[in-house]
């Protein structure tokens, strides 16, 4: 099959784009002209560029391929640039030094597809299409979320996640860092955070309620290190990088760790090997709230984002029921009850946030009883979203039924396992609707955007990731950056782009392998190999709610 020319199949599609006559060959006598504010958008350029190419677009004050900071076009906003390409160079735009690396992705898009690969391919005319480009997001917040609690995935691979992010101009990577079944963060002050709960003894097979366990051991942590090189590397590419730290609920690693900071202090629990909600939930005393201030400051000595996740879902009250000291603090807060504790916890790690000048997000289970201050992160119901949006809450659409890529994408028998749960297919993800139904313009205003979810409960590998993200991240992707499209044409830009995500060695088209078994206790984590992933074939041309 011919796939269309690169530039009839850029994902995201452009805001405006417009042909222009000529074409503009970049060879190994094509120089980079960069104007101050630009330097970081040219080292992107050629390092992305360099493998499949070989051109090292070396600075010259008359190069033909200018990128310029003009801070003059603040019209386009600290994402938008604009791009024009004609037999006798190029320009690309922007006020703001993210505007130009949003800019750089169009044009490795627009090459010949081989420019994404890794290695060197021959005979290839590195050649732009003649064009004029104007574009500007529409949403603000363009997000992936990568769940490695439950299945820890180490930080090589996170870049190259990072990687494949950028190039669909998504601007946010949400690491789900702590759960009931490993805390992956380290805190100098509280060593048994990574040392006991970053491993578990085994892990479940199937789904919740399965009696049927693996029988290995899983670690795996982060050095504070890792985590800081990250965050500079995305800020390179122009991605934040938002930490989730959960409270008051999942915490069942912190507590095998530190079983002081739980409703029965005297009892010792193990990290937990199953998946669903547990029951167990953090102690209200004083003790636990500075336990997780301490815990949140060194996050947000490692984590730039202006936003910090601090969880809030899923939160079984049953222990708090049964505790004198639940039931003493309730009363003393003039609360009807312990149920209503979560609220109140909520709100003081919400401030203890917000005291640092960030921004505290949560997950919304009905959208209203959240703190003010929180960004409500809505994954139960869109109704949710638009609950919290008229109560005043910046709004981050989640909807479990079309963001959450744990489940299948289609229900055919050669798809590996999944969370329990509706069907999320392509067409679904790219339906996604951020317009809310009401004719009041204020709830909109308060949209930042949507991102999607990859929860790792069944989930071992890369290649296991990319093969439940791509593509249905491309498709919300599409729908985040630019105006609406319908589904007819984001299938016909799907069919080119694709062949860019076999060039990156995506496995977006065929079913992972077996699982491998999960980390021993005893290794280090081994990083990812492109390269051995690479040598596995690749044809060109997946019920319940989180847990």
């Amino acid at each position: 099959m011919d796939l269309p020319r690169p530039e009839r199949a850029l994902i995201p599609r452009p805001g405006k784009m417009a042909p222009r006559p000529g074409r503009f060959r970049l060879d190994h006598t094509t120089r980079l002209r960069v104007t101050p504010g630009a330097e970081a958008a040219a080292a992107l350029l050629r390092t992305s560029l360099a493998p499949a190419t070989g051109l090292r677009l070396d600075h010259a004050d008359d190069g033909s391929f200018v990128l310029a900071l003009d801070p003059g076009l603040s019209g386009l906003g600290d994402e938008g640039y604009g791009l024009t390409v004609g037999s006798g160079g190029v320009l690309l735009r922007a006020a703001r030094p993210t505007g130009l690396l949003r800019g750089v992705q169009t044009v490795r898009q627009l090459l010949p597809y081989e420019a994404l690969s890794d290695a060197p391919r021959r005979a290839v005319r590195w050649e732009l299409p003649g064009v004029e480009i104007t574009d500007v997001p529409r949403h603000s917040w363009r997000g992936a979320m990568l769940d490695v609690a439950r299945h820890f995935q180490p930080a090589d691979y996170l870049r190259r996640y990072v990687d494949l992010l950028a190039l669909h101009k998504l601007n946010v990577l949400h690491l789900h860092l702590t759960d009931d079944q490993g805390w992956r963060m380290p805190v100098a002050a509280y060593p048994r955070l990574t040392e006991v709960g970053g491993r578990r003894s085994e892990s479940m097979i199937g789904p919740s309620g399965s009696d049927r366990f693996d029988g290995r051991p899983h670690a795996g942590h982060y050095t504070r290190a890792e985590l800081s090189e990250l965050v500079a590397y995305a800020a390179g590419l122009g991605v934040t990088v938002l930490p989730e730290i959960g409270a008051p609920g999942h915490v069942r690693a912190a507590l095998a760790a530190y079983p002081e900071l739980g409703n029965d202090p005297g009892r010792r629990l193990e990290v937990w090997t199953r998946w669903g909600v547990c029951r167990n939930v953090l102690g209200v005393g004083d003790h636990v709230l500075d336990f997780f201030r301490t815990v949140l400051d060194e996050v947000m000595d490692v984590f730039p984002s202006p936003y910090l996740h601090i969880g809030g879902d899923e939160v079984p009250t049953d222990e708090w029921e049964a505790s004198p000291v639940a039931r003493a603090r309730a009363r003393g807060l003039g609360l009807p009850g312990p149920h209503r504790l979560h609220g109140w916890f909520m709100a003081r790690m919400a401030e203890h946030v917000v005291r640092a000048d960030r921004r505290p997000v949560a997950w919304a289970e009905t959208g209203t009883e959240l703190p003010r201050e929180c960004t409500v992160m809505s994954w139960r119901e869109p109704a949710h979203a638009w609950a919290a949006a008229r109560r005043g809450h910046d709004v981050v659409h989640a909807d479990h039924r079309a963001t959450y890529f744990d489940y299948a994408r289609t229900a055919g028998p050669l798809e590996p396992p999944a969370q329990p749960g509706p069907v999320v297919d392509l067409r679904t993800v790219h339906g996604i609707d951020l317009t809310p139904s009401t004719p009041d313009p204020a709830p909109a205003r308060r949209v930042l955007g949507a991102q999607g979810q990859v929860w790792t409960e069944f989930v071992r590998t890369p290649d296991h990731i990319e093969y439940l993200a791509f593509p249905r991240l491309c498709a919300l992707a599409d729908q985040v950056w630019g105006p609406s499209r319908t589904w007819q044409d984001f299938r016909r830009r799907l069919t080119g782009h694709q062949a860019r995500l076999d060039a990156l060695r995506v496995p977006h088209d065929t079913p992972p392998a077996v699982p491998v078994p999960c980390v021993d206790s005893a290794a280090v984590p081994l990083p990812y190999d492109a390269a051995a992933a690479s040598s596995r074939p690749r044809p060109s041309p997946h019920g319940a709610p989180r847990t």
